[in-house]
């Protein structure tokens, strides 16, 4: 009922607030989802790495990455442990270090006596699946005494212990990688004697002596947690090479800020990240980590080319270029 002028006029109105109105709101939404995330990772950044390790897969960083951040920031970061962790990451109360709270929180609540470590969950180590960790999760009880006792409780086949061994998550027990995986070719053996008739008349002992194996070497630990958890709390891969690295004239990652622009540099670091977006012309952007920090890597078409395979699938690159820095 409306003139068809008046109408018009409205309809010009509308569509000029569409050209900026969703741009607006979308912005101020999202302004608000930036400043939420943005506050519980300064004041509660235990909080937040479990949050996100536990809505993996997702966005641009790796759970190494994420937890590196973390405990940069003074999380305390526990390992994961057949006793102490569920199937996701959890939080576990622990009495501040004096000087730990963040000034607000001082003026807020002065009385607060404690923080939060954060407690990696079984769905960090690679092949174990959920099923197992509830498996152990309803089955525990008071805590698992040996090797055996989570074998007989909760029914977990030989695949999924000697997956938890080389998980290294067996701590709590006082066992260490080799003597747990001791301990679960020794159950697969007393499993497969009720099959064989040969060892079925053997008198043998439940139990064996201690092996007094040999401790696993640091780098050999450090790489075994990279090979089953993608992470290690031990130190990083990059530190056991870095006196190779220095006589070789390789800088870290933390050097590079010494350098001025324009400098050619050396370095080597584990592969966090690949991108390759369509709208950059064949440019490839790598993220490279060593145990100081990160490094932005550009790779030209032409460079990208030559090295296709090294830069698509390499864990660790040894890189040299020139540094390329505006302002900070």
């Amino acid at each position: 009922g409306y003139e068809p002028d008046f109408a018009k006029r409205c309809f010009d109105q509308i569509k000029g607030f569409g050209s900026y109105g969703f741009p607006e709101s979308h912005a101020v939404s999202f302004a608000r989802l930036v400043y939420i995330s943005a506050w519980i990772k300064c004041h509660e950044p235990a909080v937040f790495c479990c949050a996100l390790l536990n809505s993996q897969p997702m966005g641009f960083y790796a759970p190494a990455q994420l937890v590196r951040d973390a405990q940069e920031h003074g999380v305390e970061v526990r390992p994961a442990d057949i006793n102490l962790s569920g199937w996701d990451c959890s939080l576990e109360r622990t009495p501040a270090p004096q000087g730990r709270l963040h000034p607000r929180h001082e003026s807020m609540a002065a009385d607060i006596q404690t923080t939060h470590a954060l407690r990696l969950g079984l769905r960090q180590i690679d092949g174990f699946s959920e099923d197992w960790a509830r498996l152990i999760e309803s089955s525990r009880g008071r805590g698992f005494d040996s090797v055996r006792d989570l074998w007989l409780r909760t029914g977990l086949p030989p695949k999924a212990l000697k997956t938890l061994a080389h998980a290294d998550a067996f701590n709590s027990l006082g066992l260490s990688r080799r003597d747990a995986l001791w301990a679960v070719k020794a159950l697969q053996r007393a499993g497969d004697k009720d099959d064989l008739p040969l060892f079925a008349q053997a008198a043998m002992p439940e139990l064996e002596p201690d092996a007094h194996l040999p401790p696993m070497p640091p780098g050999e630990q450090v790489i075994e947690d990279y090979r089953h958890l993608h992470l290690s709390l031990k130190a990083h891969p990059l530190r056991f090479l870095r006196r190779s690295l220095v006589a070789q004239g390789h800088v870290t990652a933390a050097g590079l800020a010494a350098r001025p622009a324009g400098a050619r540099v050396r370095m080597a670091g584990l592969v966090l990240i690949r991108q390759r977006p369509g709208s950059a012309k064949g440019v490839c952007f790598i993220t490279l980590e060593d145990e100081t920090g990160s490094a932005n890597l550009v790779l030209w078409p032409k460079v990208f080319d030559r090295f296709r395979r090294e830069a698509m699938s390499a864990r660790v690159l040894q890189v040299q270029g020139r540094i390329q820095r505006r302002s900070e």
